[in-house]
């Protein structure tokens, strides 16, 4: 074994420790120890902010690009919202011993299903500070220790955002190694969580698709991730222009280096006026359009599209175009080139809508609002650690009821099996 393996083990067997005291740890205090760490972030401030300024200047140093700096940059604004953040969670409704279902069976058996922590659980994420709480606030809630592993790009800022976490959780006397931050840039330590099938219970990946394909490949323990966030636009021919015009401008430019903003624009056969308008739109603020021959046609500012394009994650302000034949053409589409993310239709038509939402196999669909809110904390979660694109355990945003698990509960007055 390696030094490095050795001590993610150290790191793992503590957090087991730390995972059945959280378990065990009543909601009340789970929520104090969060308004404390939020407190702590906030009276942290100064030093977390000049923390992330360093490792700004060693980003852009190396030519980081622009979607990615925005990733990595915090501010007042950016760090209050971490802040207020744990600060929700702590107010959500604690999942843990909550029942899901019960039943009696002839026997007089009574059984319950009710939510369990999962255990240990281990982020391993990139350029996003704020990850290392988000995670952290959820998986402590939730009864789960964690082990977090950023990106050597963010390393300052995550030690500076964790040492404030963990000044926070223990004045209430919550144990530290209940969120642990791996602190070295050695790409050996991911290797090594990914490896630790019987330690570690569960792998969530957080960053482009070169880590989460590596995770998905290499991991010894399950996996909860999402690879790519194609998302989609559908402007149907019963579309409002108004809204049209807003929803693709916000899902697109908001933030262009989130996985929830949209990648594609679909525009209904029947809707070449308001899809018109929109390219123009995308056009005039900035944002490359690269569409099919239809979409060329509308402005000579737009540039050809090649298939690579369909199924390309930009991050950037660059959008692909294509006119399709109604809500089935682009459910058509969005089933060949999308990643099952997060996809939007525009349209007034409640029944359009309808089709849309129930054919797109995708983890979030919305009708007439953009792709953006594809977040845990617009959703009412508080914050999330990821979207998970997946079939198995648990779908889009993964909150506080996604970090557990459940078991069966048996009451009985003394029966025995035939």
């Amino acid at each position: 074994m390696s030094e490095i393996e050795a001590r993610i083990a150290e790191m793992a067997t503590a957090a087991r420790a730390a995972s059945r005291t959280l378990a065990a740890t009543p909601t009340a205090r789970k929520a104090a120890a969060l308004k404390a760490a939020a407190e702590a972030i906030r009276a942290a401030a100064p030093t977390i902010l000049a923390a992330n300024a360093e490792d700004m200047k060693a980003a852009e140093a190396r030519g980081t690009s622009g979607a990615m700096l925005d990733r990595l940059r915090l501010d007042d604004a950016r760090l209050e919202s971490i802040a207020a953040g744990v600060e929700a969670v702590a107010g959500l409704p604690d999942p843990v011993g909550a029942p899901i279902k019960g039943w009696t069976q002839p026997n007089g058996l009574k059984f319950e299903q009710v939510r369990v922590p999962l255990g240990v659980i281990g982020i391993i994420y990139e350029s996003r500070p704020n990850v290392t709480v988000d995670a952290g606030a959820l998986c402590l809630m939730s009864g789960n220790a964690c082990i977090l592993r950023g990106g050597s790009e963010a390393l300052a800022t995550s030690k500076a955002l964790h040492a404030a976490f963990i000044a926070g959780i223990s004045s209430e006397g919550l144990p530290a190694d209940a969120v642990q931050l791996v602190d070295t840039p050695d790409r050996a330590a991911v290797g090594a969580m990914l490896g630790a099938a019987g330690l570690i219970d569960i792998i969530i990946p957080r960053g482009g698709k070169g880590l989460v394909a590596r995770v998905q490949s290499e991991a010894r323990v399950p996996v909860l991730a999402h690879l790519d966030g194609i998302c989609h636009v559908y402007i149907d021919r019963d579309a409002d222009a108004d809204k049209a015009e807003a929803i693709a401008l916000n899902a697109k430019l908001r933030r262009t280096g989130i996985c929830g903003a949209a990648e594609t624009l679909l525009i209904d056969e029947g809707a070449q006026a308001t899809g018109a308008r929109v390219v123009k739109a995308l056009l005039d603020a900035g944002c490359e359009v690269r569409g099919d021959n239809a979409v060329q046609a509308i402005d000579p500012r737009v540039v050809p599209a090649d298939e690579a394009d369909w199924g390309t994650e930009y991050l950037d302000a660059i959008i692909s175009a294509k006119m399709v034949d109604g809500v089935s053409g682009a459910a058509e589409h969005i089933a060949r080139h999308g990643s099952a993310h997060t996809e939007s239709i525009v349209t007034e038509n409640a029944e359009t809508a309808n089709r849309f939402l129930a054919g797109v196999d995708s983890a979030i669909v919305i009708h007439n609002a953009s792709t953006q809110f594809a977040d845990g904390g617009e959703f009412g979660f508080g914050a999330e650690i990821g979207i998970a694109t997946g079939r198995l355990h648990a779908r889009g945003p993964v909150a506080l009821e996604g970090l557990t698990t459940y078991k069966t509960v048996v009451r009985g007055n003394g029966q025995v099996r035939p």
